[in-house]
């Protein structure tokens, strides 16, 4: 008999999206909660049978209202039975979401930071899970096994850190997954998808974040579809993000800028947020307020940096009576004693972006909102 589930975590619900202008990180925050409505709607299409949720759902206990009551909207439309495992950013409190919130009967959280089952007759299934109840965490599976009983398929759900042997946040290792007699780990913490892995007779993954938050999390971003059966398990992986994060390098060695850009650019770059790195050599530094205003319409957020060098000498001027001049003049005593290529290199680059700010073409970041 096989068993086919839902396994997601890291979605990090009300995130700041500190890299972003006020108003479109209101906007992720509102695709944040619209993407709880498309994992119900995937559980319904795909027929699953059970979620397994491990931890931090929630970026913080700071929750919208708005927030709150999507979660629980979404959690009752799965109509399966889920399980929450909170983890160090929604860890389990008196005070926290999960404590005040009023969830559906199918909806099991851990509350104890040691691990306990939760029996699924109908599927002939053990759910395994404990919870973060502070921002740290002991080793949680350290000399756990699960009672033998050819029954059950034993499933695992907790947050915890995999292979951070020093880890205060639930060290997890393949030695502990191994002897635990768990059928299939779902792990959480790690925001980078691992694919399906095994310890021992136990398969287990990471899926990652669903939802990119900032440069850290670039790429396409999903959650896994899990089909075990028996000594067998396939993961499918399904994206269910609205947007992603995503970094290009331009050369613009002899060309134009914004050419050089537009010929690098796919096809479909309007939905997500971009950082675009020019590098090369060039006779001025590029005018990124300029090439800004020529790219945003392609993009929903963009961030420009310069990372060129210029042909001529950056320390030309030198020694000039003038500002430019003496920041210039401090820089090279600098660069001349300088102990290797590298540092060499930092102090050129610090002073070509001392340069630019004196001529106003400093870094173009972010807007204002719109």
């Amino acid at each position: 008999m096989s068993l086919r589930f839902l396994h997601t975590a890291d979605w990090h619900l009300d995130s700041a999206f500190e890299g972003l202008p006020t108003g479109k990180a209101s906007i992720r925050r509102g695709e944040q909660r619209d993407m709880l409505l498309r994992l119900a709607a995937l559980v319904e299409k795909e027929k699953l049978q059970l979620v397994l949720l491990p931890g931090d759902l929630l970026d913080s206990d700071n929750t919208y209202h708005e927030t709150g009551a999507e979660l629980v909207t979404a959690l009752e439309q799965m109509a399966v039975p889920v399980f929450i495992a909170p983890g160090n950013h929604d860890y389990y409190a008196d005070s926290s979401p999960y404590a005040r919130l009023t969830f559906p009967p199918n909806v099991h959280i851990f509350t104890r930071p040691e691990l306990s089952c939760v029996e699924l007759e109908a599927l002939g299934v053990r759910v395994w899970g404990a919870a973060f109840v502070d921002k740290r965490s002991r080793a949680l599976l350290e000399g756990f096994a699960v009672p033998p009983d050819g029954e059950y398929t034993d499933l695992l759900c907790v947050h915890g850190d995999f292979g951070a042997r020093e880890s205060v946040y639930n060290p997890i290792s393949e030695k502990q997954l191994a002897a635990s007699g768990i059928d299939y780990a779902a792990l959480g913490h790690i925001h980078t998808a691992s694919g399906l892995r095994k310890a021992g007779q136990t398969f287990y993954a990471l899926p990652g974040c669903p939802e990119g938050r900032g440069f850290d999390e670039t790429g396409e971003k999903s959650v896994y579809l899990v089909e075990l059966a028996g000594d067998s398990c396939e993961l499918t992986p399904v994206s269910v993000a609205k947007r992603a994060y995503r970094t290009l390098t331009v050369d613009v060695t002899g060309s134009d800028p914004l050419l050089a850009v537009h010929t690098q650019l796919g096809d479909d770059t309007v939905s997500d947020i971009y950082r675009i790195t020019l590098t090369g050599e060039v006779a001025e530094p590029p005018d990124l307020n300029k090439l800004r205003r020529n790219l945003d319409e392609f993009f929903f957020e963009l961030q420009l940096r310069d990372a060129t060098r210029l042909k001529k000498s950056v320390w030309d001027r030198a020694g000039e009576d003038t500002l430019r001049g003496l920041f210039l003049l401090r820089l090279r005593e600098r660069y001349d004693a300088a102990r290797s290529d590298d540092e060499r290199e930092r102090i050129e680059q610090a002073a070509r972006w001392g340069l630019a700010a004196i001529d106003r073409r400093e870094e173009v970041i972010s807007h204002a909102d719109p």
